[in-house]
């Protein structure tokens, strides 16, 4: 069994945070801040939108919320106010559960996974994976395989650079695919 993300943080990344992040005081160590995870309706109307809220509840252990238009886009007949999608945010014990399970039990599951791509990071240390399908996660079940819709997971970390968030993540245990120079 890997070592939980809390253990890993505390006993690996911080004694080394100045190898790492050229930090010496223990407060300036890049660290977790929360996860972001959401999802959009398609088509399906109330329908849909229930099965997103009850998928992201089952799969985070928490009430979803609901993410509405905040503009008028009459091309893509979007009115404001209009429910796109749900999101959940997780900080702290959660997110590190989550984080747990999303490494070490959701990534093996997903089909021809080869890590993950080095392209989801923002500028600010902050990295968005988007996963196709919603039952890779074991909670979400596969009992109802008619209507899969995808997720976006975002890590909010503390790091001011993609440099110091990518080596935070990849401290944590995410598999991210390894860079070919030529």
């Amino acid at each position: 069994m890997p070592k939980p993300i809390a253990t890993i943080y505390r006993e690996d990344v911080l004694p080394k945070r100045e190898a790492l992040f050229g930090v010496t005081n223990i407060h300036a160590t890049p660290k977790l801040a929360k996860v972001v995870i959401s999802a959009r309706i398609k088509r399906g109307g109330s329908e849909g939108l229930e099965k997103v809220f009850s998928t992201l509840s089952k799969i985070t252990g928490q009430k979803a919320i609901p993410a509405k238009a905040r503009l008028s886009i009459s091309n893509f007949k979007i009115r404001e106010g209009q429910v796109l999608g749900a999101k959940v945010t997780l900080r702290g014990a959660r997110a590190r559960d989550f984080l747990d399970r999303l490494v070490n039990v959701t990534f093996p599951r997903v089909r021809d996974f080869s890590g993950l791509p080095l392209e989801g990071f923002d500028g600010h240390g902050n990295y968005t994976i988007g996963l196709r399908e919603h039952n890779v996660f074991p909670e979400a079940g596969s009992d109802d395989v008619s209507s899969l819709h995808g997720l976006e997971v975002t890590v909010v970390t503390s790091a001011a650079n993609d440099n110091d968030g990518r080596t935070l993540l990849a401290s944590l245990g995410f598999p991210f695919k390894k860079q070919v120079t030529a």
